[in-house]
C-alpha cells in the first residue's frame, strides 16, 4: 500500500514525527523495533501490528482495541508474561509478508481508541516499560531513516521530515519550482546549493569551469578530504557529488556561462548569480531581463585595514515587479568604475551570509517568507553589523 496514509493522517505523521518506525503494509499499521522483556528477562525488540481503519487514504478511529505482536511473549521485569493484555498465542500469516505471533487486548477507559497515536503508544507502553525498567536506554522512538519512493514523487532521496516536524509542509511545498540554476560554484554559489538542496525544487542546474582547489576548500561547505582535493575535479562535479546523496535532481554543467549556455538560464524558474563581473555577466543580466526571468545576484567586497577585516555584501534582486535598479547595483565588467565590491578576500562565514541572503530572499519570491518591504536591494555591512534595504518594489 502507499505511505500516503502516514502522510495524509494526523495521527499516524505524529506517531512518525514522535521518531516511531512505522509502516503500512496491505490493510495494517507495522510500528517496528517495540523494545520488551523475554522469559530470561531479557531485552529483545518486536514488531506492533494493528488492523487499520481507513476513510479513503485517511485513518479512521480504529475499529478495534485488538493488536498482534511479532515476537516473544512480553513479560513484565521478573520474567513473568504481561497476563492483562493475553489474548491468543498462535503464529498466523496475515497476508503481505506479516506474521504474528501473539494477540493483545488492551480496551481502553472510553471503550474505543480515539485515534492510532492513542493505541500505539498506549500498547507501546505497556510492552516497553518493563523493558525500560531494565534499560532506560531502550526506546521504540528510534527515528529511523526514511527513504522517498515513486509514491512520494520527491527530489529528495529520503523524506523531508524536518518540514514536516514543524507543521510547515503547506509553505514548503511553494518552493517546488520545477527548476532553478546556481552561476557560479565559488564560496558564495557553494553555500547557496547548500541551503537550495534542502528544499523541493525539481531540479538544480550548477554552472562552473573551474576546478575545486584546495584553496575552495576553505570558503566551501564541508571538510574535503585529502583525496578529494587530490582529484582536482571540477568544482561542480564534486559538490554535485556530495548534495546527490540527499537531493536527486542536481545538475553539473562543468563550462562557463557564456555564449549558448546563456540560453538555457533562460528556461530557469529562478536564477542565482554568484559570478565576478566582466563581459559575460553582462550579458547574462541583460539576457534574463529581458527574457523576465527571476534572479538574485551577489556581491562581496572586503578589505584589510589595520589587521582587521572590513567591507560589505550586497544582495541584488532582480524580479517582474522592479529590475530597474540592477544597471545601478551591479558591476557588470572588470572595467567599471571602482566600486565597494571588487575586491577578492573571501571569508567562509561571509559567503555562508551572503548565500542566506541570496536565498532568504528567493524565498520570499514564491512566498515561502512573508514580504512587508519587498526590497530588491540589500547590503550587510561587517564593521557596523548593519542590514540596509532599498530598492522596494
Amino acid at each position: 500500500m502507499s505511505r500516503r496514509p502516514i502522510a495524509l493522517s494526523a495521527d499516524l505523521k505524529r506517531l512518525r514525527d514522535d521518531g516511531y518506525d512505522v509502516d503500512i503494509r496491505g490493510a495494517y499499521l507495522l510500528v517496528k523495533d517495540v523494545p520488551y522483556v523475554n522469559a530470561q528477562r531479557e531485552v529483545k525488540y518486536g514488531t506492533l501490528v494493528a488492523e487499520l481503519t481507513l476513510a479513503g487514504d485517511v485513518t479512521a478511529p480504529p475499529a478495534t482495541h485488538v493488536s498482534h505482536f511479532t515476537g516473544d511473549y512480553p513479560c513484565n521485569r521478573d520474567g513473568t508474561p504481561i497476563a492483562q493484555i493475553k489474548n491468543a498465542s498462535d503464529r498466523k500469516d496475515l497476508g503481505d509478508g506479516i506474521i504474528i505471533d501473539h494477540t493483545f487486548s488492551a480496551k481502553p477507559d472510553s471503550g474505543q481508541y480515539a485515534d492510532y497515536h492513542e493505541k500505539v503508544t498506549t500498547y507501546v507502553a505497556l510492552l516497553s516499560n518493563p523493558a525500560r525498567a531494565l534499560d532506560p536506554t531502550v526506546t521504540a522512538q528510534t527515528y529511523p531513516v526514511i527513504e522517498a519512493t515513486d509514491d512520494d514523487n520527491s527530489p529528495f532521496a529520503y523524506l523531508d521530515t524536518a518540514s514536516s516536524r514543524a507543521d510547515i509542509g503547506v509553505a514548503t511545498r511553494k518552493l517546488a519550482v520545477s527548476k532553478i540554476a546556481i552561476a557560479g560554484l565559488g564560496g558564495t554559489g557553494s553555500y547557496v546549493l547548500d541551503l537550495v538542496a534542502k528544499t523541493p525544487v525539481g531540479q538544480i542546474h550548477i554552472y562552473d569551469a573551474d576546478v575545486f582547489l584546495q584553496h575552495n576548500a576553505f570558503r566551501a561547505p564541508g571538510a574535503p578530504s585529502l583525496e578529494d582535493l587530490r582529484a582536482k575535479r571540477p568544482k561542480v562535479i564534486h559538490l554535485r557529488d556530495i548534495y546527490a546523496h540527499m537531493h536527486r535532481g542536481i545538475v553539473a554543467h562543468p563550462v562557463r556561462v557564456e555564449g549558448e549556455v546563456i540560453d538555457e538560464l533562460l528556461t530557469m524558474d529562478f536564477v542565482f548569480l554568484c559570478l565576478d563581473p566582466g563581459p559575460a555577466k553582462r550579458q547574462i543580466v541583460t539576457r534574463l531581463e529581458a527574457a523576465g526571468v527571476p534572479f538574485v545576484d551577489t556581491g562581496m567586497g572586503l578589505e584589510l585595514v589595520e589587521g582587521s577585516l572590513t567591507g560589505m555584501l550586497r544582495v541584488t534582486t532582480s524580479t517582474s515587479e522592479k529590475h530597474d535598479h540592477v544597471s545601478a547595483r551591479v558591476p557588470l565588467a572588470d572595467d567599471d568604475a571602482p566600486n565597494d565590491y571588487d575586491k577578492n578576500i573571501q571569508v567562509a562565514d561571509l559567503n555562508a551570509a551572503s548565500a542566506a541572503l541570496a536565498v532568504m530572499k528567493w524565498k520570499k519570491t514564491v512566498g515561502f517568507y512573508r514580504d512587508v518591504r519587498h526590497e530588491h536591494h540589500c547590503v550587510l555591512t561587517v564593521d557596523g553589523n548593519m542590514l540596509s534595504n532599498s530598492d522596494e518594489a
